[in-house]
Protein backbone atom coordinates (compact mmCIF):
# COMPACT_ATOMS: atom_id res chain seq x y z
CA UNK A 1 0.00 0.00 0.00
CA UNK A 2 1.24 3.75 -1.13
CA UNK A 3 1.66 5.48 1.62
CA UNK A 4 -1.08 8.51 2.21
CA UNK A 5 0.02 12.56 1.76
CA UNK A 6 -1.82 14.94 2.56
CA UNK A 7 -3.98 16.05 -0.82
CA UNK A 8 -4.51 19.80 -2.31
CA UNK A 9 -7.66 21.52 -2.17
CA UNK A 10 -10.21 20.07 -5.21
CA UNK A 11 -9.63 23.57 -6.90
CA UNK A 12 -5.87 23.39 -7.43
CA UNK A 13 -6.16 19.81 -8.55
CA UNK A 14 -8.42 22.15 -11.64
CA UNK A 15 -5.67 24.53 -11.93
CA UNK A 16 -3.17 25.22 -15.39
CA UNK A 17 -0.24 27.26 -13.68
CA UNK A 18 3.06 28.17 -16.05
CA UNK A 19 5.16 25.37 -15.41
CA UNK A 20 8.74 25.48 -16.64
CA UNK A 21 11.15 22.65 -17.38
CA UNK A 22 14.48 22.58 -18.90
CA UNK A 23 13.82 22.74 -22.73
CA UNK A 24 9.73 23.74 -22.12
CA UNK A 25 6.74 25.85 -20.72
CA UNK A 26 3.69 24.65 -19.87
CA UNK A 27 0.76 26.92 -20.09
CA UNK A 28 -3.39 26.32 -20.43
CA UNK A 29 -4.46 24.86 -23.72
CA UNK A 30 -6.08 27.55 -25.74
CA UNK A 31 -7.98 28.19 -28.94
CA UNK A 32 -5.47 30.42 -30.55
CA UNK A 33 -2.73 27.40 -30.02
CA UNK A 34 -4.42 25.73 -32.93
CA UNK A 35 -2.32 27.18 -35.92
CA UNK A 36 1.26 25.88 -34.33
CA UNK A 37 -0.99 22.54 -33.78
CA UNK A 38 -2.70 22.39 -37.15
CA UNK A 39 0.85 23.46 -39.42
CA UNK A 40 3.16 21.11 -37.41
CA UNK A 41 0.98 17.46 -37.34
CA UNK A 42 0.48 14.82 -39.60
CA UNK A 43 -1.74 11.78 -39.81
CA UNK A 44 0.04 9.98 -37.02
CA UNK A 45 -0.39 12.67 -34.58
CA UNK A 46 -3.53 11.92 -33.68
CA UNK A 47 -3.86 8.22 -34.76
CA UNK A 48 -3.55 6.75 -31.17
CA UNK A 49 -5.66 9.42 -29.53
CA UNK A 50 -8.67 7.60 -27.56
CA UNK A 51 -10.56 10.57 -27.78
CA UNK A 52 -9.62 11.21 -31.22
CA UNK A 53 -8.56 14.66 -32.74
CA UNK A 54 -9.75 17.57 -35.26
CA UNK A 55 -12.17 16.87 -37.49
CA UNK A 56 -9.95 18.13 -40.50
CA UNK A 57 -6.55 18.98 -40.92
CA UNK A 58 -7.35 23.14 -40.64
CA UNK A 59 -7.26 25.65 -38.00
CA UNK A 60 -10.74 26.11 -37.14
CA UNK A 61 -11.00 22.20 -36.48
CA UNK A 62 -8.01 22.59 -34.50
CA UNK A 63 -9.81 24.94 -32.52
CA UNK A 64 -12.70 23.41 -32.54
CA UNK A 65 -10.92 20.14 -30.87
CA UNK A 66 -9.09 22.05 -28.13
CA UNK A 67 -12.50 23.78 -27.01
CA UNK A 68 -13.88 20.17 -27.01
CA UNK A 69 -11.04 19.00 -24.32
CA UNK A 70 -11.38 22.14 -22.23
CA UNK A 71 -15.31 21.46 -21.73
CA UNK A 72 -14.40 17.52 -20.64
CA UNK A 73 -14.77 17.67 -17.01
CA UNK A 74 -12.21 16.96 -14.49
CA UNK A 75 -9.61 17.39 -17.39
CA UNK A 76 -6.79 19.70 -17.38
CA UNK A 77 -5.39 20.34 -20.65
CA UNK A 78 -1.72 22.11 -21.08
CA UNK A 79 -0.29 23.68 -23.89
CA UNK A 80 3.30 22.34 -24.46
CA UNK A 81 5.52 25.37 -25.50
CA UNK A 82 9.67 25.21 -26.92
CA UNK A 83 11.32 28.18 -28.38
CA UNK A 84 8.19 30.53 -28.70
CA UNK A 85 5.53 27.92 -30.18
CA UNK A 86 3.27 25.52 -29.20
CA UNK A 87 4.94 21.56 -30.11
CA UNK A 88 2.11 20.30 -28.69
CA UNK A 89 -0.58 19.43 -25.43
CA UNK A 90 -0.08 17.42 -22.35
CA UNK A 91 -3.10 16.75 -19.75
CA UNK A 92 -4.11 15.47 -16.56
CA UNK A 93 -6.77 13.79 -18.69
CA UNK A 94 -8.80 12.97 -15.63
CA UNK A 95 -8.51 13.63 -11.91
CA UNK A 96 -9.83 12.14 -8.69
CA UNK A 97 -8.93 14.44 -6.22
CA UNK A 98 -10.79 12.32 -3.14
CA UNK A 99 -8.73 9.01 -4.48
CA UNK A 100 -5.63 11.11 -5.06
CA UNK A 101 -5.14 9.62 -8.56
CA UNK A 102 -4.70 11.93 -11.60
CA UNK A 103 -4.18 10.58 -14.92
CA UNK A 104 -1.43 12.00 -17.67
CA UNK A 105 -2.04 11.80 -21.63
CA UNK A 106 -0.05 13.25 -24.28
CA UNK A 107 -0.20 14.36 -27.46
CA UNK A 108 3.23 15.51 -29.34
CA UNK A 109 4.14 17.53 -32.57
CA UNK A 110 6.49 15.15 -34.94
CA UNK A 111 9.17 17.81 -34.66
CA UNK A 112 9.12 17.46 -30.99
CA UNK A 113 9.03 13.69 -30.39
CA UNK A 114 12.56 12.79 -29.40
CA UNK A 115 13.93 15.75 -28.57
CA UNK A 116 13.95 15.79 -24.65
CA UNK A 117 10.08 17.48 -24.31
CA UNK A 118 8.30 14.19 -23.46
CA UNK A 119 10.58 13.44 -20.60
CA UNK A 120 10.72 17.07 -19.56
CA UNK A 121 6.82 17.66 -19.99
CA UNK A 122 6.40 14.12 -18.18
CA UNK A 123 8.60 15.29 -15.42
CA UNK A 124 6.52 18.72 -14.98
CA UNK A 125 3.52 17.05 -14.41
CA UNK A 126 4.54 14.00 -12.27
CA UNK A 127 6.16 16.35 -10.29
CA UNK A 128 2.98 18.82 -10.07
CA UNK A 129 0.60 15.50 -9.05
CA UNK A 130 3.00 13.88 -6.67
CA UNK A 131 4.88 17.31 -4.97
CA UNK A 132 2.12 19.74 -5.03
CA UNK A 133 -0.99 17.94 -5.03
CA UNK A 134 -0.20 15.28 -3.14
CA UNK A 135 -1.50 12.76 -5.36
CA UNK A 136 -0.92 8.41 -4.72
CA UNK A 137 -0.80 7.63 -7.99
CA UNK A 138 -0.14 8.71 -11.36
CA UNK A 139 -1.62 6.49 -14.31
CA UNK A 140 -1.31 6.30 -18.19
CA UNK A 141 -4.06 4.59 -20.55
CA UNK A 142 -1.88 3.88 -23.82
CA UNK A 143 -3.99 2.33 -27.04
CA UNK A 144 -2.79 -1.44 -27.06
CA UNK A 145 -1.15 -0.82 -30.84
CA UNK A 146 1.09 1.81 -30.11
CA UNK A 147 4.33 0.25 -29.46
CA UNK A 148 6.26 3.58 -29.42
CA UNK A 149 4.52 4.41 -26.60
CA UNK A 150 4.42 1.43 -24.73
CA UNK A 151 7.92 1.76 -24.75
CA UNK A 152 8.19 5.05 -23.55
CA UNK A 153 6.24 4.10 -20.66
CA UNK A 154 8.51 1.39 -19.56
CA UNK A 155 11.50 3.49 -20.25
CA UNK A 156 10.12 5.96 -17.50
CA UNK A 157 9.65 3.32 -15.58
CA UNK A 158 5.75 2.94 -14.83
CA UNK A 159 4.49 -0.31 -13.88
CA UNK A 160 2.27 -2.02 -16.88
CA UNK A 161 -0.75 -3.38 -14.62
CA UNK A 162 -2.81 -4.97 -17.74
CA UNK A 163 -5.15 -4.05 -20.77
CA UNK A 164 -8.55 -3.35 -20.33
CA UNK A 165 -10.12 -4.70 -23.35
CA UNK A 166 -12.22 -2.61 -25.48
CA UNK A 167 -12.01 -0.04 -22.88
CA UNK A 168 -12.51 3.20 -24.52
CA UNK A 169 -14.78 3.92 -27.88
CA UNK A 170 -13.15 6.33 -30.18
CA UNK A 171 -15.30 8.71 -32.31
CA UNK A 172 -15.03 6.74 -35.10
CA UNK A 173 -16.75 3.60 -33.49
CA UNK A 174 -13.67 1.64 -32.88
CA UNK A 175 -13.39 -0.05 -29.21
CA UNK A 176 -9.86 0.66 -28.61
CA UNK A 177 -7.98 -1.41 -26.25
CA UNK A 178 -6.16 0.30 -23.56
CA UNK A 179 -3.03 -0.82 -21.66
CA UNK A 180 -2.53 0.38 -18.04
CA UNK A 181 0.70 2.34 -16.83
CA UNK A 182 1.24 3.73 -13.45
CA UNK A 183 3.69 5.34 -10.81
CA UNK A 184 2.61 5.37 -7.31
CA UNK A 185 3.86 7.78 -4.76
CA UNK A 186 6.39 5.83 -3.11
CA UNK A 187 7.71 4.69 -6.64
CA UNK A 188 8.40 8.35 -7.86
CA UNK A 189 11.72 9.43 -6.22
CA UNK A 190 13.15 6.18 -8.66
CA UNK A 191 10.74 7.64 -11.81
CA UNK A 192 12.43 11.29 -10.85
CA UNK A 193 15.65 10.26 -10.87
CA UNK A 194 15.79 8.31 -14.29
CA UNK A 195 13.97 11.83 -15.88
CA UNK A 196 16.68 13.90 -14.44
CA UNK A 197 19.27 11.61 -15.40
CA UNK A 198 17.60 11.60 -19.24
CA UNK A 199 17.41 15.34 -19.21
CA UNK A 200 20.98 15.65 -18.00
CA UNK A 201 22.45 13.68 -20.57
CA UNK A 202 20.86 16.03 -23.15
CA UNK A 203 21.02 19.38 -21.52
CA UNK A 204 23.71 18.73 -19.00
CA UNK A 205 23.50 18.92 -14.94
CA UNK A 206 21.54 21.68 -13.91
CA UNK A 207 23.49 24.45 -12.18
Amino acid sequence: MTSASPSAPAADWLATPTLRGRLIELGPLKPEHAADLCAGADEHTIRFLARGGPSAPTPEAWAEYIERLNALPQRVNFAVWQEGRVVGRISYSEVRPADRWAEIGTMLLPAAQGTGVNPDAKRLLLARAFEVLGAGRVHFKVDARNERSRRAMRRLGAVEEGVLRAYQVRPDGQARDSVMFSVLRDEWPAVRDGLNRRLDELFGPTP
